[in-house]
């Protein structure tokens, strides 16, 4: 239903021009304010409404004008985006904010550990102190942002800033006071950055903090969180190797972010920020120290290291033992888990996590086996049967959209293939698989692109405007050089519009002295699609038939053919082309094209 919106003006000033996608609790466009000059962009977000029932959407109304007054608040915030509106039309919400000119985050991170700029420590540092300030402003207003992900990170093209968007999910921090929250449908996007807590309806200001960790570490091995290991004793995640470009103290930080159990992890993001500030503390002292003593010697025995180096640089609170699972592991285990992992509702619900997983990796038979094994009593039952039906679906509509992509690729339908690829739902499987679909029609397109545009100029070099244009007409919309094809799609059309004033221009001379019959050649070019067709498509009917009588009375007498010449002179005059050229702005005595 969202293209049914591209092009509708909402509150008579919000004209909707692109989609941007569904989520969990509405449609997302962009738009543009034909109220205000220069006509800027703005986001537009719909509010999901399940029920016309007048209880209902007087729950809704209430619920909605008390977060949008959150949001406003928190739109105040530099890196966050400002609220410009919020209205209801037709019982529908709708709120307008700041259109962030950038690119999201996605852009940024490695493919894999062999393809892609795998991060330094250094933008690592840089990155977590950007995303965590804006956290701390957050959690300091009771607000969990709970849906931080890498697509809903901005990179500011003006300042390259990072700007946190997408706060439908916000949920308020519980100081005390018993809150009864809905649990919703996770969006596939947001697998692996969201912690096991907020599955069951537990969520905490540090699961946001969780998620900023699995960004960062995504950054730093190449790996997304689906794709990392873990420990099956501890139930934490092995993704520090030793190719992995990162300090043991930094390692630490980012590992006591990602905690299965949210107790165990940092409770705040100011929290984080002074670890990170002590740690640029303690390095410093430590190249102070190393400096002035030569006591310090590289070892292969990581232990000694550890020792050696506490006898000159005292060890920050954060590395007070953790010390023994970096010896051991090379990353820091998690301690205080198991009590935890005696419960039910965790375990059943890490159980639907690693279905999730499969499921994502293509493994559909063992993603439904997994859900499958949830017993009936459990509370994530009724959530496991849905999924499992829902992986059906979304999985049959996925094969079905893959052969249909590969089906166009292989027949050079380039555009379908995009097309087909674009209908494949969000699972990490297929989408790799049509990627690559989608790879080789964009190089097609763009071969044809190139193509097309070479003939379109070759026909506008000698004048040939409505060729050219016919050209540029058949390149595919999913070219990259589509404002390049606008533009001249735009400079051709006007060029035939004065080429085709100036052939009625020539016809009307030639005829003016008696030259019908070259007269009815520049009129045969006049293109259909000109302002001038009309006039042009009367003036050919006359002039053949003056040519058909003028080849069949050859010896017509003199006064006659001055008589003839009269009559076509009086009936010239009774049409000024100069005011068509007027409209194209040239004048009567420009140079011909």
């Amino acid at each position: 239903m969202a293209h049914h919106m591209i092009g509708k003006v909402l509150q008579g000033q919000y004209q909707i021009v692109q989609s941007l996608g569904a989520g969990v609790f509405g449609q997302t466009y962009i738009a543009i304010n034909v109220e205000q000059p220069n006509h800027p962009k703005c986001v537009i977000k719909q509010l999901k409404v399940s029920s016309s029932q007048p209880a209902y959407l007087q729950s809704l109304r209430l619920h909605f004008l008390t977060e949008t007054e959150t949001l406003r608040y928190l739109g105040h915030h530099d890196q966050i985006p400002q609220l410009i509106a919020c209205f209801e039309e037709n019982e529908r919400f709708y709120l307008v904010q700041e259109f962030i000119e950038g690119h999201a985050l996605t852009t940024e991170l490695p493919i894999n550990q062999r393809a892609g700029y795998l991060w330094t420590e250094s933008e690592i540092i840089q990155f977590l102190q950007d995303v965590l300030g804006i956290l701390n402003f957050v959690h300091s207003q009771g607000v969990i942002h709970c849906d931080v992900k890498p697509e809903n990170l901005i990179r500011r093209t003006c300042d390259g800033k990072l700007v946190l968007i997408d706060f439908g999910s916000i949920q308020p921090i519980n100081f005390g006071i018993d809150t009864v929250l809905p649990i919703y449908r996770v969006p596939v996007t947001s697998l692996g950055y969201i912690p096991p807590e907020q599955f069951i309806d537990q969520t905490q200001p540090n699961s946001d903090i969780y998620a900023v960790g699995m960004i960062a570490i995504q950054a730093l091995t190449g790996l997304s969180p689906l794709q990392l290991k873990i420990d099956p004793h501890s139930n934490e995640f092995i993704w520090r190797s030793h190719q992995t470009p990162v300090s043991d103290y930094l390692a630490a930080i980012l590992s006591q972010m990602i905690r299965y159990n949210y107790k165990d992890r940092f409770q705040s993001a100011a929290e984080i920020l002074r670890a990170l500030e002590q740690m640029s503390l303690e390095y410093s002292q430590a190249q102070t120290n190393q400096l002035q003593s030569t006591v310090l010697r590289d070892s292969t025995d990581e232990e000694d290291h550890f020792a050696r180096r506490d006898a000159s640089v005292k060890s920050p609170p954060l590395l007070t033992g953790m010390r023994v699972g970096l010896v051991a592991n090379s990353l820091v285990v998690g301690f205080g888990v198991y009590s935890l992992m005696n419960s039910p509702a965790y375990s059943e619900t890490e159980t639907l996590y690693k279905a999730t997983e499969e499921f994502q990796s293509g493994d559909l038979e063992k993603a439904i086996a997994l859900a499958k094994s949830i017993p009936e009593n459990s509370n994530v039952y009724p959530e496991a049967q849905t999924t499992i039906e829902e992986w059906q679906n979304q999985w049959q509509l996925a094969t079905e959209q893959y052969l249909l992509a590969k089906k166009a690729l292989d027949e050079g339908q380039w555009s379908e293939a995009i097309h087909a690829a674009s209908q494949v739902p969000d699972i990490l499987y297929w989408q790799s698989k049509t990627d690559q679909i989608v790879e080789q029609a964009k190089a097609k397109i763009e071969t044809q692109t190139n193509n097309l545009l070479a003939r379109a100029y070759e026909k506008a070099a000698v004048k040939d405007f409505s060729t050219a244009l016919t050209y540029l007409q058949q390149v595919p919309k999913e070219t990259s050089a589509t404002d390049l094809v606008k533009q001249k799609l735009t400079e051709y059309h006007q060029k035939q519009q004065i080429r085709a004033i100036f052939l009625l221009q020539q016809a009307y001379n030639k005829a003016e002295i008696g030259e019908f019959e070259t007269a009815v050649k520049f009129l045969q070019q006049v293109p259909e699609n000109s302002s001038v067709y009309a006039t042009a498509k009367a003036k050919l009917e006359e002039y053949t038939q003056k040519q058909r009588l003028q080849t069949k009375n050859q010896k017509v007498a003199p006064s006659k053919v001055i008589a003839a010449i009269s009559k076509e002179t009086s009936m010239r005059e009774s049409f000024d082309p100069s005011t068509l050229l007027q409209e194209v702005n040239i004048t009567p005595n420009a140079t011909p094209l």
